[in-house]
């Protein structure tokens, strides 16, 4: 009998998990509210959390032999410890993959939740066969994920990738980013940005898709704030590239769903941006994983650790 992984992707209110075979086939999805990011949970508030809810999955199924979950926050290398997470304030030097295997009493791996994604696009996505990767998420904030040589990379302090706080403008109109600083990508290009600048230049709040429903019709504010977006994505990924070399890009996230606006102006402003030699060698490519990259990018960590 085929051997399976128990899979997770966490957020700050809700938690999704599968149960996922080698092959990348999901079987038996779960969502769940847990509204992690209240102000006053405890590192076993959490562990008891997820141990209730992974044990629906575990008590009628023993084929599972491991656990992975993809969690926001900064990790320590591949230790499973959690370092910090900007929207979970009580979590430090959180050993959550060692403090669940106890409870669950079987293997746990954890990582970003970003960095899952990436290796979910990489082994089942619009970058499978490739060796190197930089995935973007376009959520309500923009994060990212490294592949190098097949391996996730997270830098010295779990802080690497940090896409979203790249600085794409420095004039005096630079916008504000959540993280405090201004002209960050994420003010610019996140779900939360775009129905933002809408709202700053038509004075009406709209969601992400709506606005994308807007642009269709031709509403000119509407084109502006996704074009905008993509042209500072397009900026961003050109930094990335010029450091790094890496030729694929896959993007995820709701914000996709405007990729016939998004693209072009990614493509248009990363080329300008680029140096020669690398014109017109990159390749930017929409998730063809849906929401499910997080999640596939778990369970395929199991097996890399």
């Amino acid at each position: 009998m085929s051997k399976l992984v128990l899979a997770a992707d966490i957020g700050g209110t809700n938690i999704r998990a599968a149960i996922i075979d080698k092959a990348g086939h999901i079987y038996d999805e779960k969502h769940v509210q847990a509204h992690l990011s209240h102000t006053k949970i405890t590192e076993h508030d959490v562990i008891q959390i997820l141990e209730d809810f992974f044990n629906t999955f575990i008590k009628n199924e023993p084929r599972i032999e491991a656990v992975g979950i993809g969690f926001p926050g900064f990790f320590m290398g591949h230790s499973g410890i959690l370092a910090s997470s900007p929207n979970l304030p009580n979590l430090k030097n959180f050993k959550l993959a060692h403090m669940l295997s106890n409870r669950i009493k079987l293997p746990v791996t954890a990582q970003n939740d970003a960095l899952c994604a990436a290796v979910g696009e990489l082994h089942f996505g619009a970058a499978k066969g490739q060796k190197n990767l930089l995935h973007i998420t376009l959520g309500t904030g923009v994060g990212g994920g490294l592949v190098l040589n097949h391996t996730p990379y997270t830098g010295e302090a779990g802080m690497a990738m940090e896409f979203g706080h790249l600085r794409v403008s420095q004039d005096s109109s630079a916008r504000l980013c959540g993280c405090g600083g201004y002209g960050c990508v994420e003010a610019y290009a996140s779900a939360s940005a775009v129905t933002s600048h809408y709202f700053d230049l038509s004075g009406i709040q709209l969601s992400s898709k709506d606005i994308y429903k807007k642009a269709l019709q031709g509403e000119q504010h509407a084109i502006n704030v996704l074009e905008n977006a993509g042209h500072k994505l397009g900026m961003a990924i050109a930094e990335a590239v010029k450091l790094l070399d890496i030729h694929t890009v896959t993007i995820s996230g709701g914000l996709i769903g405007a990729w016939s606006f998004l693209h072009p102006s990614i493509m248009q402003s990363l080329n300008h941006q680029l140096i020669p030699p690398m014109q017109h060698k990159i390749h930017v490519l929409a998730s063809t994983l849906n929401d499910q990259a997080g999640l596939l990018g778990a369970a395929a960590l199991t097996r890399l650790q």
